[in-house]
């Protein structure tokens, strides 16, 4: 057989069966005189089994290893390790379609909103903005959500949520968003700057201390804000930086 004659007897095309032999997994054959290869049916049973098995999903590396195998015990050990990858895919899968189905009942989609699903507790609960201080720590958190270290990232989120179950928290977290959207476009000495930092470290701030008053670590910079903190604060109008960088100073102040 020529080597377009076997490809069609196992269904593959030519380019397949030359790559197969740059790969090792099926011998260079004997040419004629005129150089063209010459294939056996034993040519054709290799082809038609490195074709059903990587139909299965086997690798180029896997299909070598079970074809050097000829009682099949790699073939079953091969098998059983891509099935049991083919049932880690299914439940991944089956994950995010439930995730999907989540984010498909909402009336409006907010581009943060598919985050993971244990952070998607803790922003479902922001007010639904699409401009604001809410847009605002919605776009932080679904940052956060992707790039803190593991540990950290399930301490924010457990954080989060013991503030989301303390209703009168919420409740002054809550009302904080507008008032924090009014200075949108207010000066930093304007008079409600004040007043608002003592909310924020009243209302959320403090009760978050107290919440972490048994964690170790957490340690408040000088002035109250960590340096990553700063590229938050400069995406804020100046007034609402402001009342931010006065409320950690409090709460500095008071740690000291």
């Amino acid at each position: 057989m020529r080597i377009g004659e076997l490809a069609a007897m196992v269904g593959v095309s030519t380019r397949a069966v030359r790559y197969y032999h740059r790969c090792g997994l099926i011998p260079e054959p004997e040419r004629t005189a005129n150089g063209y290869r010459t294939y056996g049916i034993r040519d054709a049973v290799t082809l038609a089994r490195i074709k059903r098995l990587t139909e299965l999903g086997l690798s180029l590396d896997e299909v070598r290893d079970v074809l050097a195998d000829d009682q099949g015990r790699e073939l079953r050990e091969v098998l059983a390790e891509l099935d049991a990858d083919l049932a880690r895919q299914e439940e991944q899968i089956r994950r995010r379609r439930a995730r999907l189905a989540n984010l498909l009942e909402q009336e409006t989609l907010h581009p943060d909103d598919p985050v993971s699903p244990e952070m998607a507790t803790v922003v479902g609960r922001l007010p639904r903005t699409r401009a604001g201080m809410a847009d605002v720590d919605r776009s932080w958190l679904g940052l956060l959500d992707v790039s803190l270290p593991e540990p950290d990232r399930r301490e924010l989120i457990e954080l989060m949520r013991a503030m989301g179950a303390d209703s009168e928290t919420a409740a002054r977290a809550d009302e904080l968003y507008p008032a924090m959207d009014e200075l949108a476009t207010a000066d930093v000495d304007d008079p409600r700057v004040a007043e608002l930092a003592n909310q924020l470290v009243i209302g959320v701030l403090q009760p978050v201390l107290d919440m972490l008053a048994d964690a170790p670590g957490g340690d408040v910079a000088p002035d109250g804000i960590a340096p990553e903190f700063e590229e938050f604060l400069a995406e804020l109008a100046p007034a609402q930086a402001e009342v931010i960088r006065r409320a950690l100073a409090q709460v500095a102040r008071k740690q000291a």
